[in-house]
């Protein structure tokens, strides 16, 4: 029944599209989540070193410092806190770029997934309602199957339904223009004048794969 659906094809190749974008986010809003916290860590590596920095000044302009060795090693200290804030900085901003990039990569990830999610959604409703209409054609044509056999004889139905069995599900076939639309096989002279000289009533064989023949205006006999 998949196979005459295409509403079935459809849903899958969405199912498994959407499978693969979900994995992508999954990934995605890990990558986030690592670069949101490398960016608090950032920014508290920076925020501890101007904490240091602004100390050091505070006591260099205080006059706290006594000896002009110890004044000059907080100013060579304080000149290194400057160098290491803007390297910090430098890399904080690095990382917030990357952030931005990687956030605005699974807000696209999450959109195709809202999308795909819609579509899956109405594919799915379509796919409902074409088996419920094979369900409905199946029903109809199991019932007029019905009608139909109870006028054929009980051994002609047990005939039938043997042959059907080995048959592969198809127990009779058309006679047209001399050829066996069963196995396709056309039918040689010598058999074809045997079963035109059977009576009109009686039930016909195809000789090569033994299925009921049914004749019709082009059966050639």
């Amino acid at each position: 029944m998949r196979a005459t659906l295409p509403e079935a094809a459809r849903v899958d190749k969405l199912t498994e599209e959407r499978a693969a974008v979900s994995t992508r986010a999954t990934l995605e809003r890990t990558e986030v989540s690592d670069l949101t916290a490398e960016v608090a860590k950032a920014e508290r590596d920076v925020a501890q070193v101007r904490s240091r920095r602004v100390r050091d000044q505070e006591r260099l302009d205080a006059g706290a410092v006594g000896s002009p060795k110890e004044l000059e090693r907080l100013q060579h200290e304080i000149q290194s806190l400057e160098r290491r804030i803007g390297t910090l900085e430098d890399a904080e901003l690095e990382i917030m770029e990357q952030l931005e990039q990687a956030q605005a990569t699974l807000r696209q990830s999450e959109a195709d997934l809202a999308r795909l999610d819609e579509e899956l959604a109405s594919e799915t409703a379509a796919r409902g309602t074409a088996l419920g209409d094979l369900d409905r054609q199946a029903a109809d044509a199991g019932a007029e199957r019905s009608r139909a056999a109870a006028d054929v004889p009980d051994d002609l139905l047990a005939l039938y339904e043997k042959v059907r069995a080995k048959q592969g599900g198809v127990g009779a076939a058309a006679l047209v223009q001399r050829r066996c639309e069963g196995c396709r096989l056309e039918i040689n002279a010598a058999d074809l004048r045997e079963l035109a000289a059977e009576p009109a009533d009686a039930v016909l064989r195809c000789p090569e794969c033994q299925r009921l023949l049914v004749r019709t205006p082009e059966s050639g006999l």
